[in-house]
């Protein structure tokens, strides 16, 4: 059976105040595309894991889309700060539920185990837990040892954004997958944008995602952009100093253009 769908049709299944982890890394390989379609469609109040996060969290937090966000770093690396992002949260607009890339990594695990919480190492010294508490301390029932651990992250919907896919939602990664396995593993559901779909007896890799796990696949090409999607195009400086200048016009150019992709299931 066909999991195939237009970007219109796959956003629409998000609902308000959903919790999303999106796959990618800052500036590379994130669902870009994706994120434009939940601010064309007026998604709120949504909440996003991401262990280092870029233009997708900064656009929903100028479209006033963003409740919270579970993260490590949000910026636009050698490009400078994410300032929308970070006028919610000074403004006490967005919550900022402050992670090490580590710990988030650490919450999704827990998911997978099915476990409410997962041990983590490397916060001596921090004071991290106490200023977020999204670190507490147990007493290691083998060890007596004070030991830290994070609650699971289990996200509604897992979003990423792979070089090939097919109709059935298998999906292959060229180069680094980031956190964007472990993401698809931890979440309730998972959509994938591709910039290729292929048909299932055309693959000869073995898909890093397996179909059984995905809800939606969508053709996206350049789903990625003005990030990177290696190795079909790198990162567009010019566009992202434009959008880094003025914002207001990126989301009225967002929010009039059509579907990113008009591709339906057949």
């Amino acid at each position: 059976m066909s999991k195939q769908f237009n970007l219109r049709e796959a956003a629409s299944n998000v609902s308000d105040g959903a919790l999303l982890a999106l796959g990618g890394n800052a500036l590379h390989r994130s669902p870009i595309a994706f994120v434009h379609e939940l601010i064309r469609q007026g998604k709120k109040n949504l909440s996003v894991i991401k262990t280092a996060g870029a233009l997708d969290v900064d656009l929903l937090a100028a479209a006033n889309s963003l409740d919270s966000v579970y993260g490590g770093y949000i910026g636009f690396e050698m490009f400078g700060l994410a300032q929308n992002y970070r006028k919610g949260v000074q403004k006490q607009e967005i919550v900022a539920h402050e992670h090490a890339c580590a710990s988030v990594i650490a919450g999704l695990r827990a998911s997978i185990y099915g476990v409410p919480f997962q041990p983590i190492n490397g916060f001596q010294g921090s004071e991290l837990p106490e200023l977020t508490g999204q670190v507490k301390y147990v007493e290691c029932p083998f060890t007596g040892k004070r030991t830290a651990v994070v609650p699971a992250l289990r996200p509604d919907y897992t979003v990423i954004h792979v070089n090939i896919a097919d109709e059935k939602g298998n999906a292959y990664i060229e180069g680094a997958v980031f956190e964007d396995l472990i993401m698809a593993r931890a979440a309730e559901k998972v959509i994938v944008t591709a910039e290729k779909v292929i048909s299932s007896e055309s693959w000869a890799v073995r898909p890093q995602v397996p179909g059984f796990l995905v809800e939606s696949v969508v053709l996206a090409e350049q789903g990625a952009s003005p990030g990177s999607c290696a190795p079909f195009y790198s990162i567009d400086k010019k566009a992202l100093l434009d959008y880094l200048k003025n914002p207001e016009e990126y989301l009225e150019e967002v929010r009039e253009a059509g579907v990113h992709v008009q591709h339906t299931s057949g």
